[in-house]
């Protein structure tokens, strides 16, 4: 490759790298961090403007109440859902942290957001923590587990380096290389039932490359390191936009569903209590009004429901 080229390509790397890293595609910096998608300017939830609804409150349970706060773990790699950003660079941020912190507004408690691996939420629930508010899509799997309030509704996404240099095609996917999150759905049943194919056809297997953090994965995108990325959709469509074009999307979404409100199989109370308090929300138009902050009012549901029906 010329010199000249290699620069060029070198500048537009570390351009896009900057990007990201004004954004909730990494840990984002005090200029970028809390900026949504659908606005140039900075802007942060007030869970005060949420009116608190005293009969709910009194439903919550005693240990939680004696508390004063719900605990809430979330994967904060996953921009625009769930990142770090704000004044220090680790304050929990985007569409779901607001949802929760709406959620806690609403039975009259504060909330905590930590972070924690996508992996090791949904087991820690109970002991740990009281919700799981972090993109999880509904499957029978995880319904088996735990409980689910349905809140939102994505699907599954890929996404190339601008102008797909590397050619990826999802038509041909064996021996290719495709980040993905650990624990996701996209990494299974997804790319393993692809891969399976890959390998009963003779063909090379898929080098899978699964990471803890979305954050990593969207940034080995940008570097060149990876043919391509698979993820939710509005995982995708604000990685596309917050890196000016340097990752674009391919295809359109498929396998659309329910995300859901992780609670603890054994507290189906809570459970409803959630979902009675985020239908508040919905009713009071503050749902919304989240949504539509970060540009992902097109997954709004009419109705949150305990552990809805799946597409067959």
């Amino acid at each position: 490759m010329p010199l000249s080229k290699k620069l060029a390509l070198q500048g537009t790397v570390a351009l896009a790298l900057s990007a990201l890293a004004l954004t909730g595609c990494t840990n984002a910096s005090e200029t970028g961090a809390a900026q949504p998608a659908s606005s140039g300017t900075v802007t942060t939830f007030d869970p005060s403007t949420v009116k608190k609804d005293d009969s709910l409150a009194s439903q919550v349970p005693a240990a939680i109440k004696s508390r004063g706060t719900l605990m809430v773990g979330s994967d904060t790699t996953y921009a625009p859902a769930e990142f770090l950003g704000g004044p220090d660079n680790h304050t929990p941020m985007g569409y779901d942290v607001d949802l929760a912190k709406a959620i806690g507004a609403k039975l009259g408690l504060k909330v905590d957001v930590q972070t924690a691996e996508f992996a090791g939420i949904l087991p820690a629930l109970g002991p740990k923590y009281d919700l799981g508010v972090s993109s999880f899509l509904i499957t029978k799997k995880r319904l088996a587990a735990v409980n689910f309030v349905g809140y939102f509704d994505s699907g599954t996404l890929w996404a190339v380096q601008k102008g797909n240099p590397k050619k990826f095609s999802l038509d041909d996917v064996c021996g290719k290389t495709i980040g993905v999150e650990t624990g996701t759905v996209q990494e299974e049943p997804d790319l393993k039932d692809r891969n399976d194919k890959c390998v009963k056809a003779g063909k090379s297997p898929i080098n899978v490359v699964s990471l803890k953090s979305q954050t990593d994965i969207t940034t080995r995108l940008v570097n060149g390191t990876l043919d391509a990325m698979v993820s939710d959709s509005p995982t995708i469509g604000y990685a596309a936009q917050q890196t000016n074009g340097a990752v674009e999307k391919l295809g359109d979404t498929y396998n659309s569903g329910p995300g859901g409100i992780a609670i603890a199989k054994d507290d189906p109370a809570l459970a409803n209590l959630v979902a009675q308090a985020l239908n508040k929300l919905i009713d009071d138009g503050t749902y919304k009004k989240i949504l539509s902050t970060w540009n992902v009012a097109d997954g709004a549901v009419p109705k949150a429901e305990v552990n809805p029906s799946l597409p067959s």
